[in-house]
């Protein structure tokens, strides 16, 4: 079984190459290829930008009449990726680099064109030197300058380098790293120094509006006031007015029944009779607030008896 990937061909030993017929293409044939943006460049169509590396389907012909130093140049046919205009450009074996045609222009390249001014440069010095011979001892003049120059520029960056090859630079970081520390020390040191004044002020002037306000809420305890006696009334109160007061709210007022009033015994007369051990006067013998004698003592107990009785009752239930 052969192998699928063959890279040498079998040749029977009476294979003669003439006799294989030659296909006859035209020279101007184009081929499909796939390349990629040599430069970047900008359609003239539609102005759309298309950068260096930009993949295309391209076709590629041999430009005719056209060589340099034998070796064919080609162009290439590509087509915008906005309207599909078409541009071409090709080969420059001379410059090694590729040529715009049509189509689109190339952008700017910087150092295209500092190599194109220094071969223009070179090319006017040449000219220069084969017709001036003054000239050609000036060019050597500035150039022996120029390399002097250089060569003192050289051998001082070789003695600094000498100089600093010297230097400990693990030292130098160590050094570095140890200052740095210290700088980070004496910062976190003074911050805790100003955060404890902070504390202190601030407790300082807390206790201060503490104190203040204490002083401004706090009022004067007042004495305590001694509980009213609930018969302190009674007594400031005089006897008299206050048996009076009692009387009227259980008969009632003097002047509102004229009717009682014959019947109405005074109480200081009452007491002294009571006192003495005699009944009470009746109200008949009472006149103009005089007694008229001690009234004799009955086995019944009369009206003006319990009225009397009644009273003593309220006055003792008053004055208690």
């Amino acid at each position: 079984m052969s192998e699928r990937k063959v890279l040498n061909k079998y040749y029977p030993p009476d294979f003669d190459p003439s006799k294989i017929p030659k296909l006859k293409l035209p020279k101007d044939r184009q081929y499909v290829v796939r390349l990629m943006a040599p430069f970047n460049m900008r359609c003239k169509t539609c102005g759309e930008y298309i950068y260096k590396g930009k993949k295309f389907n391209a076709r590629k012909e041999t430009v005719q009449n056209e060589s340099y130093l034998g070796l064919p140049i080609f162009r290439f046919y590509i087509k915008c990726t906005r309207c599909l205009a078409e541009i071409t450009f090709k080969t420059d074996p001379e410059n090694t680099d590729y040529t715009m045609e049509h189509g689109a222009t190339r952008n700017f390249q910087a150092e295209k064109l500092l190599e194109e001014e220094e071969k223009r440069v070179q090319k006017e010095r040449e000219d220069e030197e084969l017709n001036n011979p003054m000239k050609v001892l000036e060019n050597r003049t500035k150039d022996s300058k120029l390399e002097m120059e250089v060569l003192e520029n050289l051998q001082e960056l070789k003695d600094l380098n000498q100089r600093q090859a010297h230097v400990d630079f693990e030292a130098m970081l160590r050094q570095h790293r140890l200052s740095e520390e210290e700088r980070q020390r004496q910062e976190q040191e003074e911050d805790e120094r100003e955060t404890a004044a902070l504390v202190e002020e601030s407790r300082k002037r807390r206790l201060l509006e503490d104190s203040d306000s204490e002083e401004d809420t706090t009022p004067t305890q007042p004495h305590p006031a001694l509980r009213p006696n609930p018969t302190a009334i009674l007594d400031e109160t005089p006897k008299a007015k206050r048996k009076a007061e009692s009387w009227e709210r259980s008969v009632g007022t003097l002047g509102s029944r004229p009717q009682l009033l014959g019947l109405v015994v005074k109480k200081t007369d009452l007491d002294t009779s009571i006192q003495r051990g005699g009944a009470p006067p009746l109200p008949g013998a009472m006149k103009n607030g005089q007694a008229a004698g001690p009234a004799p003592q009955t086995p019944s107990t009369s009206s003006l008896s319990q009225l009397g009785v009644y009273s003593d009752s309220e006055d003792s239930s008053g004055s208690n």
